[in-house]
């Protein structure tokens, strides 16, 4: 049973920081990516950033400069740092993992991310 636990969600005021972590169990190897996407309010769930296992990221041109995804291999997590926060970032982050031959989607529960103006 594959699981994917997230933390570090919360309220911040403009302009903060947070940092977003998502642990995946139930895998042993076979990540192929992970990354993050998230969904506002009346809006649909977009990519924020990926990473694969070989390092190699995407980012949303929104977040670019901004958002840093970073993966531990040997414990199945990643993180997003999220600087310089804005307004319009405030969404459900996702966590999303691709796994095996077959590129198996698994998602995370979704954490809040809310920044104030």
């Amino acid at each position: 049973q594959v699981q994917l636990v997230e933390s570090g969600g919360g309220l911040v005021q403009a302009g903060g920081s947070l940092r977003l972590s998502c642990a995946a169990s139930g895998i042993t190897r076979g990540i192929n990516r992970m990354g993050w996407y998230r969904q506002a309010p009346g809006k649909e769930r977009e990519l924020v950033a990926v990473i694969t296992d070989g390092g190699i990221t995407n980012y949303a041109d929104s977040v670019k400069g901004r958002f840093t995804i970073s993966r531990d291999n040997a414990k199945n997590t990643v993180f997003l740092q999220m600087n310089r926060l804005k307004p319009e970032d405030t969404a459900v982050y996702y966590c999303n993992v691709l796994h095996g031959p077959y590129l198996t989607n698994y998602w995370g529960q979704g954490t809040q991310v809310t920044v104030s103006s």
